[in-house]
């Protein structure tokens, strides 16, 4: 049975580039699969690394903290990191479907993402810059998903406006006036 998942022609065009001979890359991963799992775990321990920093940033309330992480995920937001917080939703469908270690590595990452969003939600709550109409596990899930939603259609339009939609819906979910 073929292996589904990152074709051979991509891990050779990846190791030529980096100059890494094939023995060396089976060496240190006992497949593409365990590859992409340590890239994706790689990814995500940066990506809640930076949310945790965007989530403490000084002077700033829980709900100022949040709308200024989520307005970073704009790539016409002027941020560099844009291209690194945009994986997940480049490899998510791609991956999801062919490779089932890929797919849990994505859920795990996510999760935590999610559980931290949820943490900041109820701060915000106990500080009073944020009021919410649900459990803050369902409204961290679905603004999540609002944003990993608005992230392809971005791509897709190659504009900021599903930003600017996902901003709105995601300041009337906090109980935030509009700006």
């Amino acid at each position: 049975m073929a292996q589904k998942g990152f074709s051979a022609v991509g891990l050779n065009e990846i190791l030529s580039k980096a100059g890494v001979p094939k023995g060396s890359f089976y060496h240190y991963f006992s497949s593409k699969e365990a590859f992409g799992e340590a890239v994706l775990s790689s990814y995500f321990d940066r990506y809640h690394v930076e949310m945790d920093a965007a989530c403490s940033m000084p002077d700033l309330n829980m709900a100022e903290r949040l709308t200024h992480w989520w307005r970073n995920w704009s790539p016409y937001s002027g941020e560099d990191d844009f291209q690194e917080s945009g994986l997940a939703v480049k490899l998510g469908a791609e991956v999801a479907d062919l490779s089932e270690a890929m797919r849990l590595a994505l859920k795990v990452g996510t999760e935590r993402v999610i559980a931290r969003l949820a943490d900041a939600i109820v701060s915000g709550e106990k500080e009073g810059s944020l009021t919410i109409d649900d459990s803050p596990q369902q409204v961290a899930a679905s603004l999540y998903s609002l944003w990993i939603g608005a992230s392809v259609m971005a791509r897709i339009v190659r504009t900021d406006e599903p930003f600017e939609q996902a901003m709105r819906t995601t300041r009337r979910t906090l109980g935030l006036c509009s700006s």
